[in-house]
């Protein structure tokens, strides 16, 4: 990063990160195959995923496509279209 980014902004970036390669390893934990060796459609798990989806993608909109500076309806805007978004995914999902 460059001289003129404040330190602040380079912790919370690298903060970020962490939390995305956590959210990363919890996906690759949740998959059935590491509880069962049969693979059965579960409506718990696919909404934990789902949950842990619109975490990443806010993570990842907000700290590296600058929308923590955006003005609010922006933020605004990118947190309902998430929303309506992953709840079309489950609601297809349930049919």
């Amino acid at each position: 990063m460059s001289d003129t980014v404040p330190h602040t902004s380079v912790r919370a970036l690298n903060w970020a990160w962490i939390a995305l390669v956590a959210i990363t390893i919890a996906f690759w934990r949740l998959a059935p195959a590491h509880f069962t060796d049969t693979v059965v459609p579960s409506v718990g798990v696919t909404a934990l995923v789902l949950a842990l989806t619109f975490v990443k993608a806010r993570v990842i909109l907000r700290y590296f496509m600058e929308m923590r500076s955006a003005p609010r309806w922006l933020r605004t805007g990118t947190d309902v279209w998430l929303v309506l978004l992953l709840g079309s995914v489950f609601g297809i999902y349930l049919l």
